[in-house]
Order: C-alpha cells, then sequence, then structure tokens
C-alpha cells in the first residue's frame, strides 16, 4: 500500500521558500499536519529567518506567528527555570546535565528553533539522587506519581525519578540517571555520558552531553519508545542535529565507535536510516557502511521490510491526511516493541496487565 506524501510538510520545513507557492486548501492541510506534527513554531521560524513571513497570506501566518509566540515563551520560561535549577543545586555540588529540548535550547543548536518544551529532562549521577531530589523539593517540586506502584516500577525499573511539579508555577523536571530503563536490553554508561558532558556555555555549571551523546540520546529516546505522537518531531530533531554537527570535527569519525562503546548501535542505525528515508538528511557513505556492519546493526532484509512499514508509518504525524489503514496497527506494534525492550517478558507482563486493570476500573468508574 502506497503511504499518502508528506512532501508538502518536509519541504515547508527544509526549503521555506516552497510555502510562497501554496494554495489556501494546501495551507489548510500544511497548518494541520504541522499542529499535529509540533512543527508549526519550527515552520514559522524558518519563513521568519529566510524572510518570508510578510509575503504569507493573513490566515496561514497567524496561525504560524501564534505558534512561534508560543515557542518563544516557553523557551523563555525554559531559561528561568534552568536557572533556578542551578540555583538548587548549587549547595548540593552536582553537576546538572541538561537533556533533549532544554539542551538544544540552552546551547542555542537549529534543533531548538521553534521548539516546544513540555517539561525540562536533566542527568545526574544515580548515586545522588537522594541529594538531588531533596534540593528540588526544597524549591518547590514535587513527586507527581501517587501511587506506591508508581513509586516503585519508577525508582526500582526505570531511568528517572517520577516525574516532579512545581507546586506553584507547574513545571516539570524529570530527573534521570540514565538514559534507558534499568530493565532494557542494553546499558548505556551514564558515568560515561556525564564524564564527556560539557558546559552549555562559559559562565554555566549547567551541562549538556558532548555531540555524539547527544544525538544517541535522541536516537534512543526515539527508537526505544513505543509511544511516537511525537516521532515525526523526533526525526527533526535527529535531522537538525546531524546537519549541525556535520561540520565538527571526528563527529562522524566517533559516532558509530562510540554507538558501539553505549551499546546503542542499533537506534544510531534506525535514526540514519528513517532521516535519510524521510528528510533525505546528508551523510558520509563510509558511516552508513560502518553503522551497517557494526554489530548489532539489523542485517536481515526481511527484518527491514517489516521495520520499515512500522516505522515510516509511525514517525508520520498523526493526522488522516498522513496514515493509511495499517498505521494504527503499525503504531500498536511499535508500542509493544518499546515496551520489550524496556523490560523483561515477566515484568512486562505484570506491568501492561496492572494498566488494563487500572484502565477498566477507571472506565466503570
Amino acid at each position: 500500500m502506497t503511504l499518502p506524501s508528506i512532501k508538502l510538510l518536509v519541504d515547508a520545513l527544509m526549503e521555506p521558500v516552497s510555502v510562497t507557492d501554496l494554495s489556501m486548501q494546501q495551507w489548510d492541510r500544511l497548518i494541520r499536519q504541522g499542529r499535529k506534527a509540533d512543527m508549526l513554531a519550527r515552520i514559522a521560524a524558518n519563513c521568519q529567518a529566510a524572510g518570508l513571513m510578510e509575503q504569507l497570506p493573513e490566515q496561514p501566518r497567524r496561525h504560524l506567528e501564534s505558534a512561534a509566540n508560543l515557542a518563544l515563551r516557553q523557551q523563555r520560561e525554559l531559561r528561568w527555570e534552568v536557572q533556578l535549577i542551578e540555583e538548587a543545586m548549587a549547595r548540593t555540588g552536582v553537576a546538572v546535565v541538561l537533556l533533549k529540548g532544554a539542551a538544544y535550547a540552552m546551547g542555542g543548536l537549529a534543533a531548538a528553533r521553534g521548539r516546544t518544551m513540555s517539561d525540562i529532562d536533566i542527568l545526574v549521577p544515580r548515586d545522588a539522587l537522594p541529594e538531588v531530589e531533596s534540593a528540588l523539593m526544597m524549591r518547590g517540586w514535587v513527586s507527581e506519581a501517587k501511587s506506591a506502584y508508581d513509586q516503585r516500577y519508577y525508582r526500582t525499573w526505570m531511568h528517572e525519578l517520577p516525574p516532579m511539579r512545581h507546586f506553584q508555577r507547574g513545571t516539570v523536571i524529570d530527573v534521570h540517571h540514565a538514559i534507558v530503563p534499568i530493565s532494557s536490553r542494553s546499558h548505556p554508561s551514564s558515568h560515561s555520558l556525564l564524564a564527556s558532558a560539557r558546559p552549555v556555555h562559559a559562565d554555566s555549571t549547567v551541562k549538556s552531553l558532548a555531540p555524539p551523546d547527544m544525538l544517541l540520546h535522541s536516537a534512543s529516546h526515539l527508537f526505544h519508545e513505543g509511544e511516537l505522537d511525537q516521532g515525526f518531531r523526533g526525526i527533526v530533531d535527529i535531522d537538525s542535529l546531524l546537519r549541525e554537527f556535520d561540520g565538527q570535527d571526528a563527529f562522524w569519525q566517533t559516532l558509530v565507535p562510540r554507538a558501539i562503546e553505549l551499546e546503542l548501535v542499533r537506534p544510531l542505525f534506525y535514526a540514519l536510516r528513517y532521516a535519510a528515508l524521510m528528510l533525505a538528511t546528508p551523510m558520509p557513505a563510509a558511516v552508513i557502511k560502518t553503522i551497517r556492519s557494526a554489530p548489532g546493526a539489523p542485517t536481515s532484509p526481511a527484518h527491514l521490510a517489516v521495520m520499515d512499514a512500522l516505522f515510516l508509518r509511525a514517525l508520520r504525524p498523526t493526522h488522516a491526511s498522513t496514515s493509511d489503514g495499517w498505521t494504527p496497527l503499525a503504531r500498536w506494534l511499535l508500542y509493544l516493541r518499546g515496551h520489550w525492550l524496556r523490560m523483561p517478558p515477566w515484568l512486562l507482563i505484570r506491568h501492561l496487565g496492572r494498566k488494563l486493570v487500572v484502565r477498566a476500573r477507571v472506565q466503570d468508574a
């Protein structure tokens, strides 16, 4: 079955000048797809950078400007929250490493352009978790996990504490001690990631991951997760990081060896494959050859055909115009795959069984 085209959205992201020739019907479809993909603010930022905003029709321009204003406001709030986190951590002596969107924004990376932020992810040493959690609680962040099961599940099996929400401002912090769950089949060394981290800017004690590690974390987050509602944004993030780091010394030379070291070959393989297939991300041929032969990379043509059928559907925006009849099944299968990668079978059955019971109770209430 031929998949619906996403060329309209991809062109708007990669070639902003393409939007100046759109009909109102095409604008309507682009706005709907862009909103579902959380890409409206990025399209707006690209159009602004290209000096195109004044050439756009008034109605779609208003949608883009509204999305851009929201993203700018969230990023201003993010900078303030990071400052408060830095102050909270000052007395602990624990170095905080920002992850994902917070790292992109604070580092001034292109991946932050027009990116909305729903929470702040940080990485700290596992043995520092009690001290970090206490320091954040003293500043008003409290755990959102109310049940004893959820607390035990996060603290025993997951790679993070239960989300912490500020009781006044409502901002959420996810405190990670690893980038994949403890129960996962791969175990990237958090010590190695933290040791390679670097300050987001010269005067800051807050850090971000080194470029290869930042890309590998983005890949592991996208391809270890079973919920891909923001999958298109994830592959756009990967594309942006690859294009930005392309000119940095030794990035490509160290990327695959670092993936092997951190047991993240497979997510890197998928990240490079689907960035190239969906967004035509440029990559050195030597890197593609190396990742294909790296230990753990999928090699079976049948396996790749199945994964293409799944990911090339699930990584699209969750909109009717970008989906086909097989898309719901692809998303459900990848949801199960994500849980399979995150925990052993006995824990998976127990966890999913409990979720079904809780959902049934909620529906009956």
